[in-house]
């Protein structure tokens, strides 16, 4: 942010103003309310016409122990006046609310950028419980960066005196004020936070009329302390946009939206079996609400059950829909090879996380490609479908539907936890663009008799819903005889229905693969899959301005691949693969289509930043 006073002329004040990004964090402990903060934040910079990508950081713990190093949440966010693809390599602006807030998150933000501290709570024992050994507000330590210290403790406790609160309660109203001071910042509306406000705490209005006051308190202290120094109001003009109806969308609410619409363009009613894991949870807690578009939704008692709950609504002829994140993908393993034999309608959402085992259940990874793809008992194939951002969860979850109903398969859709929690400004599309895929089922006996494994032109069976006349037939996870389902346990069948149902899925419709930015051919070209799209997107378009000779692939579809694929990845001469993994994608490229493609890995639980990949297609065209 600039600190410099500069009179501005007549032509430069009516001139269009320069394009601009400023990325913002707010860290304090897992009690202060900096994902509420970030996400009102996020609302008004939303309703403000500014594009925005946002970041959610959290703890696995609970509560963590109030004050240390890993009980520090945060919530980043980057918006701005131009197309924004990602949650930003570097904070501008950085607020900690206490020691371990700044410890965690200072050496990120960038040279130069803006500490608001809140002094209050740099006591001996928080700066002890954070080991700093002297106050880093004091010793000179901070020198690289513009620091603001103000005690917001204490301006929040006198904000909300008059409302007779204790100690403890008052200081929960920090984050409002912390938050009204970043709304004058950035010159935000208040309105919108203060109607939220009176609808959150409509049976508690006195806790309403208190956090409104801090939330007034902290936009008032800006707009009259007269600051000195760093902090200055820095208006951010709105983002061009097509015109339409716009909102803020998380990953989660956008799958949760996408396989409503998808089960409607089906003409089916949809069952959610489910059962909570971090970052998956979200989608339940959605779709609970959707209860009007003809969902069903059923908290089992663990993944098997809720898996199974999902496959019997298939077999009664409603849209079966499970999701979990990988430990809980792993448990399911076994029913996804019962959906596979019995050949029924299914959509899996796995949203990933750190692994192996617990892992890290709050942050993010992509490790779960190769459990997608190969990990199950036998010969058991299976669609997958990756989503690159928050938006793009919607049209891939209609996608996961389409394909499960048309090819009578289960789907794997993947996300994870960055795109689950992540949010970003969505268009809502006009559902009349989206061709039905109304579903047929078989309600009477053919000519010829009926044959339960009949396969029509895209492999699939027919769907009977159980109970119809004349149509009776065996279904289980034992080997079915083609054509009548009979239980065959000859070599020569076994043979013969593996490969049929390798056949369907290999054989399913795929677009081909576009090139999301350059051309076909040429010395260098990074592929990614998932929620790298942005950070990918930039830095090749970054190189591409230095005149670098790079281009950008990004794969929706995993398994099968675009039957294009391999002769446009032929076409260059190098191939980069960015995961969060240890090569998972790179191994299958290489697989499939015998390309020398080199990985570029980080599994640290946090997003690829733009520059990391900018350096790495540096190093790769030196």
């Amino acid at each position: 942010m600039a600190t410099a006073t500069h009179t501005l002329l007549p032509e430069e004040a009516s001139a269009t103003p320069p394009a601009e990004s400023v990325v913002v964090r707010f860290a304090g402990d897992s009690g202060d309310g900096m994902q509420l903060t970030g996400g009102q934040f996020t609302l008004s910079t939303a309703l403000s016409g500014n594009d925005l990508a946002t970041f959610p950081d959290f703890p696995a713990e609970i509560r963590a122990p109030q004050g240390t190093l890993f009980g520090v949440s945060a919530f980043q966010i980057n918006f701005g006046s131009t197309e924004i693809t990602t949650a930003g390599d570097q904070p501008d602006v950085l607020v900690a609310m206490n020691p371990a807030a700044l410890k965690v998150n200072v050496d990120q933000l960038r040279a130069g950028g803006l500490i608001i501290a809140d002094e209050g709570e740099f006591t001996e024992r928080n700066l002890a419980k954070a080991k700093y050994e002297a106050n880093p507000l004091d010793d000179g330590s901070l020198a690289k960066w513009q620091l603001m210290k103000l005690n917001i403790s204490q301006l929040t406790l006198d904000a909300v005196k008059p409302f007779g609160l204790g100690n403890k309660e008052a200081l929960r109203c920090k984050n409002m004020w912390t938050l009204g001071l970043a709304l004058w910042m950035f010159d935000r509306d208040r309105q919108p936070i203060v109607d939220w406000l009176n609808q959150k705490f409509a049976k508690k209005p006195i806790l309403a009329e208190a956090n409104i006051a801090a939330l007034n308190a902290g936009h008032a202290y800006g707009e009259t302390a007269e600051l000195s120094g760093p902090m200055k109001q820095h208006p951010i003009a709105p983002a061009p946009a097509e015109a339409g109806l716009y909102r803020t969308v998380t990953g989660a609410e956008a799958i949760s939206l996408g396989l409503v619409a998808g089960a409607q363009l089906a003409g089916l009613p949809m069952f959610f079996g489910g059962y909570p894991i971090t970052p998956a949870s979200a989608i339940l807690h959605h779709l609970a609400r959707l209860k009007e578009y003809d969902v069903t939704t059923f908290q089992a008692e663990d993944e098997i059950a809720a898996i199974c709950s999902a496959i019997g609504a298939s077999y009664a002829g409603q849209l079966g829909v499970t999701s979990s994140s990988g430990p809980g993908i792993a448990l399911k393993g076994e029913a996804m090879g019962l959906a596979i034999m019995t050949e029924l309608p299914l959509v899996i959402v796995n949203s990933q996380r750190g692994g192996p085992s617990t892992g890290l259940p709050t942050k993010t990874e992509q490790s779960d490609l190769y459990q997608a793809v190969y990990g199950r008992n036998g010969d058991a194939p299976m669609p997958v479908i990756a989503a690159r951002s928050a938006a793009d969860c919607f049209d891939c979850a209609i996608e996961a539907c389409r394909i499960a109903v048309e090819y009578m398969t289960p789907v794997m859709l993947l996300t994870d936890g960055y795109l689950a929690n992540a949010a970003e400004p969505w268009r809502v599309p006009d559902m009349s663009a989206y061709a039905p895929f109304p579903v047929r089922f078989l309600d009477a006996v053919p000519e010829g008799g009926f044959l339960p494994y009949a396969r029509n032109a895209k492999g699939a069976r027919p769907w009977v819903k159980p109970g119809t006349p004349g149509l009776l037939h065996r279904i289980g996870g034992i080997e079915k005889s083609v054509g009548t389902g009979n239980i065959d346990y000859s070599p020569a069948n076994h043979q013969a229905m593996t490969e049929l149902r390798q056949g369907k899925v290999l054989g399913i419709n795929v677009p081909d693969q576009e090139i999301d930015l350059g051309e076909a051919g040429g010395k260098l070209v990074v592929v990614g899959w998932g929620s790298t799209f942005g950070p990918i997107h930039q830095a090749v378009r970054r190189a591409r301005l230095r005149g670098l000779d790079v281009s950008h692939i990004h794969i929706r579809h995993i398994w099968p691949m675009p039957g294009n694929l391999g002769s446009l990845l032929k076409s260059y001469d190098k191939v980069l693969v960015p995961e969060m993994n240890t090569g998972q994608l790179k191994t299958v490229l290489r697989d499939q289509f015998l390309v020398d493609a080199k990985p570029l890995n980080k599994v640290s639980g946090q997003p690829f930043r733009i520059a990391e990949i900018e350096a790495a297609i540096d190093a790769a065209l030196a």
